[in-house]
């Protein structure tokens, strides 16, 4: 059952709540009074809790609604009014001055504490107003620490996972436990060990055994105290990074976790109206995720959010090929086809990526957003070395656009500085930026345009200055920074896609590779003529290769 919401506060608390916009500020600003605003999730089992136990009470409610302007904000879908206001959760409630700076915040808050905070906030703004209101320290600092790309970035991540792994439970730092897939992906590479207990560990204690899909996270260090929602982006992501385990190893309790929540994604997250995934799956009122088998078979399946996320998608994208990539799996190719069809079709126009479908979401933003144009990027560079070259067309023009109005010197921002509240302050978030990076590098050896690369060069030259420090939650800076100055590993396939040898390069076990069909239309050095493939790395290149054993041979002739 869906349970997308047609606007930013329907809820059925006793608060008055405001959509998300001028007319909110307006408000606030001619009534002289605070903003309250409230950040939740339909997946969010405490933002559920906070309405029924908090904002439904009467005295709460009538307080808020005499003394601000309270607004209801859906974190997924205006991520740039998340990324601003987050107090490090949901549900968030943030005190804002009409101008949108912060007054200050909390996360969830129970009747007394409410009242606290209420009471605070008020005594604060009769004596400071706007004055006491502060611009958030990642907006004050506009422009990131440049630096030069050296092996060093590669080796301190490294260290930075070494030094965070969990020798007992598996996987990195104490609480809460996050299954970090690009973290998972970099160690594939650099520490097969540190890298495969962990994925044990993710599978084991994250994975849902009875109906798939991974949740999302653990509060505790063994993996205890488990958040039931299943989040179709982190699914997404795991499908790749599962997928390429299994690449990697050749064993099935790798590729079996893969599959069982490709099964969820193109089941119970499939939304049939518009052919595409929906946005994510609740715990449930009841908990349903913590019931045994025998009852769960009859409890009420919890409920899903219908909304369809160009982001979100993209992810699922890109795991559900890479998957069928290494597997032929028909399901997974055949679902990867159609979201990638609804793509391309309802959501892309001239390169700028929809945030979100306009069939499940009334307000969705039509602005480029970096997060949403760098996974869609990624999306369709891998769509078009796995399933169709032609989407490279697709991918060549979302690059431009992005380069074309969120590039900010050799940075990107996340959005257009426009809008209410401290949306008009530039916000260079790193993870979005090194998505985007890495999948510029995947365009250039597709297409054969160098000028991607040097695109991703400026963009990862621009942070580096503070790369020591970049957390394990950020290990694909190192792998786009290792991919930049060694490679990546190309192979060059002058045959169509799903032919012998384009499966075997495919299966080419480096899964940082890029994997180029019909290399023969593509400007390639040397050349690759048709029915034949080569292998480039740098400005090394093997022989040319006629069979899957051959080909094989050349990838080793590149790496030895």
């Amino acid at each position: 059952m869906g349970i997308g919401m047609g606007s930013d506060g329907d809820d059925g608390t006793r608060v008055e709540w405001r959509e998300w916009g001028q007319e909110a500020f307006d408000e606030a600003a001619a009534a002289e009074i605070p903003i309250l605003l409230s950040l939740t999730a339909t997946w969010c089992d405490h933002c559920h809790e906070m309405d029924e136990e908090t904002y439904a009470e009467p005295r709460i409610a009538a307080n808020v609604n005499d003394s601000f302007v309270p607004v209801r904000v859906d974190v997924d879908r205006r991520p740039r009014v998340r990324d601003r206001y987050n107090m490090g959760g949901f549900p968030s409630t943030v005190f804002l001055a009409p101008d949108g700076s912060v007054l200050t915040g909390a996360g969830y808050l129970g009747h007394d504490g409410m009242r606290q905070v209420l009471d605070s906030v008020r005594t604060m703004w009769d004596t400071k107003g706007s004055g006491a209101g502060r611009i958030p320290r990642p907006l004050r600092e506009d422009n990131p620490p440049a630096g030069n790309l050296t092996p060093d970035v590669e080796s301190a991540m490294l260290g930075q996972l070494t030094e965070a792994y969990d020798e007992t439970a598996g996987g990195w730092g104490q609480q809460p436990k996050f299954p970090l897939p690009d973290a998972l992906e970099f160690a594939l590479k650099r520490d097969r060990e540190m890298a495969l207990r962990s994925f044990d560990a993710v599978s084991a204690n994250l994975l849902d055994e009875y109906d798939g899909g991974f949740y999302r996270f653990a509060t505790d260090p063994d993996w205890s105290g488990l958040q039931h929602e299943k989040l179709l982006d982190s699914n997404g992501a795991l499908v790749r990074a599962f997928a390429n385990a299994y690449l990697l190893t050749g064993r099935d309790e790798y590729r079996e976790p893969a599959a069982r929540t490709i099964e969820f994604l193109t089941t119970t997250l499939w939304n049939d109206a518009v052919d595409a995934f929906a946005n994510s799956q609740a715990p449930g009122e009841s908990d349903a995720h913590s019931l045994d088998a025998t009852d769960r078979e009859v409890a009420a399946e919890p409920p899903v959010d219908d909304t369809v996320l160009a982001g979100p998608n993209a992810l699922a994208i890109e795991g559900l090929a890479t998957y069928a990539a290494y597997t032929d799996d028909e399901r997974a190719r055949r679902y990867a086809t159609r979201a990638l069809e609804t793509l391309q079709t309802d959501l892309i126009v001239e390169g700028v990526v929809t945030h979100a479908h306009p069939e499940t979401v009334s307000d969705g933003a039509t602005a480029p957003l970096l997060a949403t144009q760098a996974r869609t990027l990624s999306a369709l560079t891998t769509a078009t070395s796995v399933l169709d070259p032609g989407v490279s067309s697709t991918a060549a023009a979302v690059a431009d656009a992005t380069i074309d109005q969120l590039r900010d010197g050799d940075s990107f921002v996340d959005g257009p500085e426009t809008g209410v509240g401290l949306l008009d302050h530039p916000l260079r978030p790193l993870d979005s930026n090194v998505a985007l990076a890495d999948a510029l590098l995947d365009l250039t050896a597709l297409i054969g345009d160098e000028t991607y690369r040097t695109v991703a060069r400026e963009l990862l030259e621009s942070f580096a200055g503070a790369s020591d420090r970049f957390g394990v939650q950020v290990a694909q800076y190192a792998t786009a920074t290792s991919r930049l100055l060694e490679g990546p590993l190309v192979i060059a396939v002058a045959d169509e896609p799903g032919a012998d040898l384009h499966r075997a390069a495919l299966r080419m076990a480096d899964h940082e590779k890029v994997v180029v069909p019909d290399a023969d239309m593509v400007e390639t050095t040397p050349a690759v003529e048709s029915g034949t493939a080569r292998v480039i790395l740098g400005d090394r290149s093997s022989g040319v290769a006629e069979t899957p054993t051959e080909l094989s041979e050349a990838v080793q002739s590149v790496l030895d």
